[in-house]
């Protein structure tokens, strides 16, 4: 394996660096964040230099690229801003889930929407009581003609109220089997009679937005279904493995940020007539948090790279999610204190990356579940 981009992938993060850099300014992106505004502008970037597009096959009207250009890309947007890798990813990720998992007038109808920015795509998996613990999901899809009716909430669905958004959105189909054969997956319009959303307000990651989502007597049409029905489960497991390793790149790249805002400042702030840099205490926490996101970004992509090559990628991307999140909020917590006082002051960003990083080991499977999976792999039987 090689830890390093092709060139073609270099040339592509290029793209996005330039792309983001004349967009995602600093202003633009505290603005943002401070309103809890959409980067619309940001997406139709994205759109427009083919990113969306990318991930997905020629046949329906993509670019054809593979894993390792979608985990560039997500590192390359998550140096910028996390919070808007999300509205990236959860399109691509929803979309190649449908790729794989749905009929193909299903593809036909929405990838090339996707594409074009016509729609965007979200996911609701998540409940009140049924974080971590999908079995306990409430949310309810009962038949009634050439419909379904769904009654339920749903919590913690990222962009969700974006415009043009269709929410990938699980319930329970059949109550009378275990979970893992009585869960159906199914594309709703977030502007569906019945549906109800709520913006969070949340500590971070403020501008994509996380929502409630409430519905009451829901109907969708039956081709809405998404493949077969109580096989939402198996659809939701092979979606995760993309999720996870987009975040992780993500990770990897807004905590290399961090490092760099740190050290910038470092060697721009003296005091004792010496840049603070040149001071043993500060350069050994600096010289650690790169030692640590280089090391995360090294799992990161062995993940990438057993994931591309169809290897059991379980408990190396487990390791990976895990380390990287870690790191991230290690990495912002010793950047705050290196920048002392300014770090605490919003015109900085390394409040921002302070606040981003706190979800990172709580979204996308928890760090308690992640050592659950690894501890499992390895032969033990936690409890």
């Amino acid at each position: 394996m090689t830890f390093e981009y092709t060139a073609e992938q270099r040339l592509l993060c290029d793209s996005v660096r330039k792309m983001l850099k004349e967009i995602a300014t600093p202003e633009y992106i505290r603005a943002t964040d401070r309103e809890g505004r959409y980067p619309y502008e940001v997406y139709d970037g994205f759109v427009k230099l083919g990113l969306i597009a990318m991930a997905f096959p020629e046949a329906y009207g993509g670019l054809g690229g593979d894993l390792m250009d979608f985990v560039a890309v997500s590192e390359e947007i998550g140096k910028v801003s996390y919070d808007y890798l999300g509205g990236y990813g959860t399109s691509v990720f929803n979309g190649i889930n449908l790729l794989h998992n749905g009929s193909e007038e299903q593809k036909r109808r929405f990838i090339p929407k996707l594409i074009n920015g016509e729609i965007r795509m979200s996911i609701a998996m998540t409940e009140p009581g049924a974080g971590s613990d999908a079995g306990a999901m409430r949310t309810t899809a009962k038949r009634d003609g050439d419909h379904w009716v769904l009654n339920g909430q749903k919590v913690f669905s990222t962009g969700s109220g974006a415009r043009d958004n269709v929410i990938s959105l699980y319930a329970k189909t059949d109550n009378d089997v275990n979970y893992k054969k009585g869960i159906s997956l199914f594309l709703i319009d977030n502007t569906t009679p019945g549906l109800e959303l709520r913006k969070l307000d949340t500590l971070g990651r403020r501008s994509i937005g996380t929502y409630e989502i409430f519905l009451d007597n829901v109907r969708v049409p039956a081709d809405r279904l998404v493949g077969e029905v109580n096989q939402g489960w198996k659809y939701m497991m092979s979606g995760l493995q993309l999720e996870r390793m987009m975040t992780t790149a993500g990770y990897c790249g807004a905590a290399q940020s961090v490092v760099d805002l740190a050290l910038k400042y470092a060697t721009e702030r003296v005091q004792f007539g010496q840049p603070i840099g040149d001071f043993q205490a500060i350069a050994h926490m600096l010289a650690d948090m790169q030692t640590e996101v280089e090391a995360a970004r090294m799992l990161m992509l062995k993940a990438a790279w057993e994931v591309s090559n169809k290897r059991d990628a379980l408990k190396t991307l487990s390791m990976a999610k895990l380390f990287a999140s870690e790191t991230y909020i290690k990495a912002a917590n010793n950047g705050m204190q290196i920048m002392g006082g300014y770090g605490y002051i919003m015109e900085y960003d390394m409040q921002r990356h302070f606040r981003e990083a706190r979800s990172t080991t709580i979204a996308a499977g928890t760090s308690q579940m992640q050592r659950n999976i690894i501890a499992r792999q390895m032969g033990l039987k936690p409890r």
